[in-house]
């Protein structure tokens, strides 16, 4: 055993598999929401102290750059960086079969430290080893990048790759964890490794101990949308993984048609849970047969908290980085102190913008944030939906936006709807300001969650699995405005903790149809009930709600929160 890994494989662990991790800005290893996710995830048990160690993948090239050109469209270039900086590369290395060669993995290590005391050893999975074919050694250098053949590939390294590294490092695992399907194959690797030994059976079937297998597996699924589940069609899968299982036996718990991983990660897990009660309510419905819980997410309170308001817990609130529950004593912070900070955040913000893109935004303008993956089912052109009206509003008292995320490389629909916010934010100059900012980071989406004065959010529902960004928004005193879908439908309290588009939860929206009553509600509140409020000489009601965000909304959607549930509803069982 590896002495930098000794102190961890001294009692059994809980193994947490994602194919993305977004632990910091300098390790592009994250594309969005998933990633970040599990970063705070891992943050949290850091703090908490829970026995786990993290499986990912290196992703040497990153997601992408993003680059935006004068025309507003999206181009993609590598992200250069250099794991040696960050991490430790082990001795120990392991080996899959792809497409009948044998692919060797290692792997590096990065370990989270809390300042509890807590430490979290993070394995970031490397097929760029002299061993491997050119092909081979390129396996992990994009996330989510290539063709269905390079994901099933990456997909592999991941799930069997992780749990064999892992068995060569001496961890005892107790519990797997995955984190979206991605990691579906471990679950087969577990298969494999239980398989039982009997000369003679009935069944051939009978010789997989399936119960074992779901008594290890805890699966966590992120997607109510249909395209956001792996598919791959079984001549693929015979093509990279040979006939590891007997195929009749495969699509029995993968599929009929095609190897669905997020198929093959509910028949072998013991525990199922959705991300949010809403999100647990609509995976039921997608997967019938099988039961689906829901336990809300949260983040990582200390990570995206912003120094300006962390100063002021840390004076009125002491104890909050490691117990956002005291969050519910906010109302010990003075109105105006509460108020100069989030003022120097947004002061920070409007720099950033002014730097990065040269547009001059007034720090007394009502400003507003929107920053998602572009992409249709979230709606960022909802604002636009009348633009006579927007102008309408506009006319009167002075708000001002600011637009930031990602399309896929592969999307061009993604990238038309942020070329089309350029085209809109031209065709306003004039008239109502708004900035699109490139190139969104943790470190970007930091600035914005703390710096904007509304956070807003317009997804088709039911297809807004969480939202966490609106949580993060919450922590440094951001009011959300937001159509009730998510996590948002638990956190909503009209006129309290933010406010509402649209229509109530339980009515799904259809695409192009509640288009217009959602932007006519958007534009109703807007006008009648948030930029009077905003702009009342009282600054009383406004700095309020501030409080109630913080909370109602940030002492419980935070990931200390979720981690105590997973432990005792997913862990423990």
């Amino acid at each position: 055993m590896t002495t930098e890994l000794h102190e961890f494989t001294a009692e059994p662990m809980i193994a947490y598999f994602s194919m993305e991790i977004g632990l910091k800005n300098d390790i592009p290893t994250y594309s969005g929401g998933l990633g970040i996710l599990a970063g705070d995830t891992i943050k949290s048990a850091a703090d908490l102290k829970l026995p786990m160690v993290a499986v990912t993948l290196i992703s040497r090239k990153g997601y992408f750059t993003q680059e935006i050109d004068a025309h507003g469209w999206q181009t993609e270039k590598p992200v250069v960086w250099d794991p040696s900086r960050y991490m430790q590369l082990l001795q120990h290395k392991a080996k899959v079969s792809i497409e009948g060669r044998e692919v060797h993995i290692q792997a590096w290590l990065y370990t989270v430290i809390s300042p509890t005391g807590g430490k979290i050893p993070v394995l970031f999975l490397d097929t760029d080893v002299p061993e491997n074919t050119p092909e081979d050694r390129c396996i992990t250098d994009y996330l989510y990048g290539g063709d269905h053949a390079y994901r099933i590939k990456q997909e592999v390294v991941l799930g069997m790759g992780g749990v064999r590294i892992l068995h060569a490092l001496e961890f005892h695992i107790k519990k797997f964890h995955m984190n979206e399907g991605h990691a579906s194959f471990l679950a087969l690797e577990l298969l494999l490794r239980f398989k039982r030994d009997i000369e003679s059976v009935w069944d051939e079937r009978s010789v997989w101990d399936i119960a074992r297998v779901r008594d290890l597996c805890v699966f966590t699924t992120h997607t109510p949308v249909e395209a956001g589940h792996d598919k791959f069609p079984y001549p693929l899968v015979k093509q990279v993984l040979g006939e590891i299982l007997p195929f009749d036996f495969l699509k029995d718990i993968a599929g009929k048609d095609s190897l669905n991983m997020t198929m093959l990660a509910l028949n072998l897990s013991k525990y199922v849970n959705g991300v949010a009660k809403k999100h647990g309510e609509v995976s039921q419905h997608m997967f019938p047969g099988y039961h689906i819980h829901a336990i809300t997410n949260g983040v990582h309170t200390f990570t995206w908290t912003c120094r300006e308001m962390a100063r002021l817990f840390d004076i009125y609130i002491p104890g909050w980085a490691n117990e956002p529950e005291l969050f519910v004593r906010c109302g010990s912070i003075p109105e105006l102190e509460l108020w100069e900070a989030h003022r120097e955040a947004k002061r920070q913000l409007l720099d950033y913008v002014k730097q990065v893109t040269g547009d001059d935004f007034d720090l007394n303008v009502l400003t507003i944030g929107f920053a998602r993956r572009a992409t249709a089912y979230k709606r960022p052109h909802l604002l636009f939906h009348d633009i006579d009206r927007l102008v309408e509003i506009a006319e009167k008292n002075r708000i001002q936006f600011i637009y930031a995320g990602k399309a896929h490389p592969h999307d061009d629909s993604g990238k038309r709807l942020i070329q089309g916010i350029y085209e809109y934010s031209d065709k306003l100059k004039n008239k109502v300001p708004i900035v699109f900012l490139p190139g969104y980071n943790m470190d970007i989406a930091l600035k914005l969650v703390s710096g904007v004065d509304i956070w807003m959010n317009t997804p088709l529902r039911p297809l807004e699995a969480s939202g966490t960004s609106g949580m993060k928004a919450a922590h440094n005193g951001v009011v959300n405005f937001s159509v009730l879908d998510g996590w948002w439908i638990e956190g909503h309290i009209e006129n309290f903790t933010g406010w509402s588009i649209g229509s109530p939860p339980n009515e799904l929206s259809k695409p192009g149809e509640s288009d217009a009553e959602d932007a006519r509600d958007l534009y109703r509140k807007l006008e009648t009930v948030i930029i009077p409020k905003y702009y009342s000489a009282d600054k009383s009601p406004w700095t309020r709600m501030m409080k109630n965000a913080i909370s109602k909304n940030a002492y419980y959607f935070n990931s200390h929160r979720m981690m105590r549930r997973y432990v005792t509803e997913a862990y423990i069982r």
